[in-house]
């Protein structure tokens, strides 16, 4: 796990200060070990900042080139195959002199070209100069764990693991993007390719580029899909038995590193199921980590517990306050464009205590997109059972007469969603935290919606839009739309920013792409909710194996009683971040009202935080007016 950097100049030498400059401000992803490479004509340069997992040694130091100087590679993440790939190289005549995957990386490249990606299971972002052809070749994994941010300007190529590493060229054109702000807005995140900066774009996950170092310009393309449902009926036990056996070995490839290793563990399924596996391959008790709050309301902290004891996990616990926030400032500096899941920082406290005893973490991510965990999938079923059942205009009917209702009644919400269609409704319910279309046009500065013109409903539009095309049932569209959207950019994004601030590598057994596969293509939506059961069978599986007074119906998530925070303890601070009057963004007027809303019992804390997180940002990187 690592940070990597890379510059292309096609007018003039690449400066090598400033690649030490963008490798140094990306040193707490690497800690261990630092490098540059430039090419001999001096147009391309690589940098990289290493977390020594596999092969601890000066074989493994990057960037690394292939014995004959053709090849230069600059890697972030980890192939978990990586010893399978080797050895059917070195059945084809290749060559070892480390014992690391990103010999196995260049050397795969080498023989298969961009086809290589195809056989690589793990998270990954990197880019491999090749001076043959003159090119770059850039990769991101089937899921986003690993980020990968490029831009051209000025004549120059840049991608880097994180923003702060281009913005350190004090060329860079650091305009404001106000369609992602528009994104930002409606789900607390940027998603897709977009960037809060208009002239940065993420490599999409499951996405190659090819970059034409002579012409000047790259090619995009996409290397995995998610597959379709194949037809077939498949029982509950056959689907239970291939489940388990994946799990279980996406766990034991995830258990493969020359340092500790450890799990998060919530008491949830998804991190439980993690740790019984764990438990079940590894030879030595599992060092499991957990976090939770004053507030009982949030504390689940008994439950990691039950899970523990049952397993004999060496178990480490950490209790959040409301102080805790104090470290927002630095986290959204940190993450380097508007983030707005307060679970980060959580996140991040649960990374820094990890991190004090193991080097790598696994997690449960990815259940809830996989198997039906959301608690807005089943509202949403509930939206498509009544569409089918009532006609529009009585929809309708009762969505008018919801208007009159008081803001505090939540069935208010629900009545108001029966005018939608199912998609929109869960549109609406993704957005619900945030500023919907009538918040944005109350919070945003009319100078920006003018600019916005009719893209201002394109967060909508294309989240309906990639709903729309997906061939699945139901339950197994929504779950697509989020693996597509909030997993890489929310749940990734979130878990890698966090985790690497402090050095710590997290591996997800559950977004292991083969689990993905299996998910899509086999199990049916009504396997995945069945009444009103989310995760129906992997909680069947969990049944089996996780101890029988753990109760595996609960949802809490890692939520933040940021609501009870922001009336309490925090309200001096918010007001004073909220309503200093000198942001260019954004309705001060309407903030204040939100306010005062808030502490009359409406709960707006999630908009609040959302503009909380923006000013601060703000503040941080971005001084200009309108």
């Amino acid at each position: 796990m690592c940070g990597i950097v890379g510059l292309v100049n096609s007018k003039k030498q690449v400066d090598e200060q400033l690649l030490y400059k963008m490798c140094n401000v990306i040193k707490h992803r690497g800690t261990d070990d630092s490098g540059i490479f430039i090419s001999p004509d001096r147009k391309v340069g690589f940098g990289h900042q290493r977390l020594s997992i596999i092969d601890l040694t000066q074989a493994g130091h990057q960037p690394m080139e292939d014995k004959e100087g053709r090849l230069w590679i600059t890697y972030n993440g980890e192939v978990y195959n990586f010893k399978e790939i080797k050895k059917e190289l070195e059945t084809r005549g290749y060559k070892f002199k480390s014992s690391s995957d990103t010999e196995v990386i260049i050397n795969a490249y080498k023989e298969w070209g961009s086809k290589c990606v195809q056989k690589f299971n793990g998270m990954f972002a990197f880019g491999i100069y090749d001076s043959m052809r003159r090119c770059l070749f850039l990769a991101r994994d089937r899921v986003g764990k690993k980020p990968l941010y490029y831009t051209q300007y000025n004549g120059k190529f840049v991608f880097a693991s994180e923003l702060k590493a281009i913005l350190c060229d004090a060329e860079f054109p650091k305009e404001i993007d106000y369609r992602a702000l528009n994104f930002y807005l409606t789900f607390g995140y940027i998603p897709l390719d977009f960037t809060i900066f208009k002239h940065v774009r993420k490599l999409s996950p499951a996405h190659i580029m090819v970059y034409n170092i002579e012409k000047d310009e790259y090619e995009i393309s996409r290397y995995w899909e998610i597959p379709l449902p194949d037809g077939k009926y498949h029982s509950e036990e056959e689907l239970l038995e291939e489940l388990e056996y994946l799990l279980e070995d996406a766990v034991r490839l995830r258990l493969i590193s020359d340092v500790p290793v450890g799990a998060f563990l919530s008491g949830g399924v998804d991190s439980s199921l993690v740790v019984a596996m764990m438990s079940r391959v590894s030879d030595d008790p599992v060092k499991s980590f957990s976090i939770g709050f004053e507030e009982n309301k949030y504390n689940e902290l008994s439950y990691a517990r039950i899970v523990s004891e049952y397993f004999r996990t060496e178990h480490t616990e950490l209790i959040v306050k409301s102080d805790a926030f104090s470290i927002l400032k630095e986290l959204v500096k940190h993450f380097d464009e508007p983030f707005a899941d307060s679970s980060m920082i959580p996140q991040y406290y649960l990374s820094k205590m990890t991190r004090k005893y193991v080097k790598v973490s696994l997690s449960g991510d990815g259940g809830d997109e996989l198997f039906g965990g959301y608690s807005s999938y089943f509202g949403t079923l509930c939206n498509y059972y009544i569409a089918t059942a009532l006609p529009l205009f009585l929809r309708e009917s009762m969505s008018k007469y919801a208007e009159f209702l008081s803001d505090k009644l939540s069935i208010k919400k629900q009545l108001l969603r029966l005018r939608y269609n199912p998609y929109r409704a869960f549109i609406d319910r993704m957005s619900q935290n945030y500023f919907k279309d009538g918040f944005r046009n109350k919070i945003l500065n009319p100078e920006i919606t003018n600019i916005l013109g009719n893209q201002y409903n394109e967060p909508e539009l294309i989240m309906y839009g990639i709903l729309s095309k997906v061939k699945m049932d139901f339950i197994n569209t929504l779950g697509v739309a989020d693996f597509l959207t909030y997993l890489p950019d929310d749940i990734c994004a979130k878990v890698d920013r966090t985790s690497m601030k402090v050095s710590l590598e997290v591996r997800c057994p559950l977004l292991d792409f083969r689990i993905a596969e299996f998910s899509f293509k086999k199990i049916r939506g009504n396997l995945k909710i069945r009444g009103s059961q989310t995760k129906y069978l992997l909680k069947k599986l969990a049944r089996r194996i996780l101890p029988q007074k753990l109760n595996l119906e609960r949802k809490q998530g890692f939520d933040l009683p940021i609501s009870e925070w922001f009336n309490g303890d925090l309200s001096p601070y918010v007001r004073e971040i909220l309503l200093d009057g000198k942001t260019c963004f954004f309705n001060c007027d309407y903030i204040e009202q939100l306010l005062k809303e808030h502490k009359a019992g409406y709960n707006h804390s999630g908009r609040l935080f959302t503009l909380l997180v923006f000013l601060l940002w703000e503040k941080a990187y971005y001084t200009e007016k309108l």
